[in-house]
């Protein structure tokens, strides 16, 4: 009797849907629709837990009842998935959203481990291996579709939902009723020295770690994600090259064995996490970060059933729930908390994980040449003390806010698209103030002159801006600056790095920034066509759009922010253009709003439209002295 060539597709269609169904549903789409659902970042946490623990438990759990009717149990895992991915489509509050993270985690759990332990049930004995890395690779292909990563929450959740309801009949029509495993079976795959059980755990646990840690930094960190999977060109690379990478591993794996496999997605993760570093090498990251995933992606599914060999059936299941009981869930919270709480993956972490990998070599050739390496040992302790004890034990200054503001400053890539240089002799000096010393420019670690302006020159904002408002538009940009490109910083200012940045921003001003723009703003008048020009355009919807937020009673910024203001924004009512109108003529209450919409008011939180024409600045100043604006504010 012949194995057909296709016995294994059932594998292939489960695994992947099962990749699709947590990697764009569980770890992405679903945390979406909670934000979507007004669920804020305090009420994630016990949300997230709940997942966790459900996850942890069922993975222990199904491990427990080994291949004990897991042909009924996997249809009824991916039921569970698809129930939980449905019910996120209606309303949700914090209590039903725990209830959907228990049942997803449940779920999720018992769907993983019943699969990856029985794998031969439906991977079939046919290159077994070769569908896992398949379906694999098509799992994280299928999610990087331009289409898929970027659908609303709730389009993220159905197609979830239908990827677990298409996948049953692969589960249903599965070996169940097949001969239990020999001890035997699973070693006919990995040929290689095998490998304590521990330190397998130990190396997938670091894995997920790692990916875990590099995917928050990457998907909060705009500048990195513009680099890494932001735009259709870079989601179909990434999908290509997790395709790539889960084939190459079905080639390591049965070739080379899992340690050498593991080694190789190891060598490509740390590398993605030290280049995240650095925003400027995140395009290098992004191809490494995907590589790492996919290899080690194949290896956790494929171990339990088909590298682990020298056990028995109920003995590998039970392992398989450890897997993903500690490496999956455990270690994936705690790569998560490392990025909230440090912003970065450590140095000495990767290296720590470095060493883990390295622990066979180390053993090996230690037992060999143990007499050196202790002399090595004695001779680096000896000199770490001599150079202590010379330094006498001085510790670094601690950086001041600005020079931590400008670190994020870097790190969060606001060289791509602001510059910090005034051009001398050009417009520039008018809208943003006196060139600074390119001299000095030249001379800073490192300088950030910039030559892209997305956004506006930086160079003297610390003069023209706030920092109330400073913090606003970092926290909502579009709250201040009607139409803004800008992303939101709001995930900054949850730690010190807002306040940092902010502190950084306005210390950007020259000696003489400040009398500059006191001097332009006593002295600019706007251009003689601009009375003309300004009679085609609609001052009321320049008003309502970039001065309601602030002057209106119900403006945005008035009602969140009112508290915070040293001088409270004035109504922009008949009183207060009354006010303003003493002793002036029209045309000089007029040139008056004029120069205040263009240049602000110094040292308040008023801020100027230095980027407005002339015409529109004109059309802004007629519609507040006119009787429409007077009947629409009293």
């Amino acid at each position: 009797h012949r194995t057909p060539a296709f016995d294994g597709w059932r594998g292939m269609v489960l695994v992947a849907a099962t990749y699709i169904y947590f990697l764009i549903f569980a770890q992405f789409g679903f945390l979406q629709r909670l934000t979507d659902a007004g669920i804020g970042a305090a009420a994630l946490k016990p949300i997230l837990a709940a997942m966790a623990a459900g996850g942890i438990a069922a993975s222990l759990a199904a491990g427990r009842m080994g291949q004990r009717s897991a042909g009924r149990r996997l249809p009824m895992a991916l039921l569970g998935c698809a129930i939980a991915a449905g019910l996120t489509l209606v309303p949700l509050n914090r209590a039903g959203a725990a209830a959907i993270s228990l049942l997803i985690g449940i779920s999720l759990g018992t769907l993983t481990v019943t699969l990856v332990s029985n794998l031969r049930l439906w991977a079939g004995a046919r290159r077994p291996l070769l569908w896992v890395g398949l379906g694999t690779g098509l799992g994280y292909w299928i999610c990087n579709f331009p289409a898929l990563f970027t659908a609303l929450p709730q389009h993220i959740a159905m197609a979830a939902m239908a990827a677990c309801l298409a996948a049953l009949p692969a589960a249903a029509s599965g070996r169940a009723d097949a001969a239990p495993e020999s001890p035997a079976s699973a070693t006919e795959i990995d040929r290689s020295k095998p490998v304590a059980f521990g330190l397998v755990l130990a190396w997938f646990t670091a894995l997920v770690w790692l990916d875990s840690a590099a995917f928050f930094i990457i998907q909060n960190s705009p500048a990195l994600k513009a680099g890494t999977w932001q735009g259709a060109a870079h989601l179909w690379r990434t999908g290509a090259v997790h395709l790539v990478a889960a084939i190459a591993c079905v080639w390591l794996l049965a070739r080379r064995g899992t340690a050498t496999a593991l080694l190789a997605a190891f060598g490509c993760l740390a590398g993605a996490c030290l280049l995240l570093l650095n925003p400027a090498h995140g395009s290098a990251a992004a191809f490494l970060y995907p590589a790492g995933v996919s290899l080690y992606s194949v290896a956790l599914v494929a171990y339990p059933s088909l590298l682990l060999g020298g056990v028995t059936a109920e003995q590998r299941s039970r392992r398989a729930g450890w897997i993903y009981a500690v490496a999956g869930w455990m270690g994936s919270a705690m790569g998560i908390g490392m990025a909230q709480h440090l912003h970065r993956i450590p140095v000495w972490f990767v290296a720590a994980a470095a060493v883990l990998f390295l622990v066979p070599m180390v053993v090996r050739y230690g037992r060999t040449y143990w007499r050196e390496a202790v002399a090595l040992v004695l001779v680096l302790a000896t000199s770490w003390g001599v150079e202590h004890l010379l330094a006498g034990h001085a510790k670094p200054a601690s950086l001041t806010a600005v020079e931590r503001g400008r670190q994020v400053y870097i790190s969060e890539g606001c060289i791509n698209c602001h510059s910090q240089y005034v051009r001398p002799g050009s417009p520039d000096v008018q809208m943003w103030g006196p060139a600074g010393n390119l001299e000095a420019i030249r001379h800073e670690h490192p300088p950030l002159i910039g030559n892209r302006r997305e956004g506006p020159d930086l160079t003297n904002v610390g003069a023209r801006r706030s920092r109330l408002w400073l913090r606003i538009h970092l926290i909502d940009p579009r709250a201040v600056s009607y139409g803004s490109i800008m992303p939101s910083y709001a995930y900054l200012f949850r730690d010190q790095r807002g306040d940092d940045l902010v502190a950084y921003l306005a210390s950007l001003k020259n000696p003489g920034a400040l009398r500059h723009v006191l001097h332009e703003a006593a002295t600019w008048e706007p251009a003689r066509s601009a009375a003309g020009e300004a009679a085609h355009i609609d001052g009321a919807k320049l008003y309502t759009e970039f001065c309601a937020t602030c002057h209106s009673p119900r403006g945005e910024v008035r009602q969140r922010w009112g508290g915070d203001f040293r001088h409270r924004p004035p109504r922009l009512d008949s009183a207060t253009l009354n006010k303003m109108a003493e002793g002036k003529t029209p045309a000089e209450l007029k040139l008056h709003l004029e120069r205040i919409i263009k240049f602000g008011v110094p040292k308040t939180s008023m801020p100027g439209h230095e980027y407005f024409p002339d015409a529109q600045i004109a059309a802004l100043a007629n519609y507040l002295m006119s009787r429409d604006h007077a009947s629409a504010t009293n």
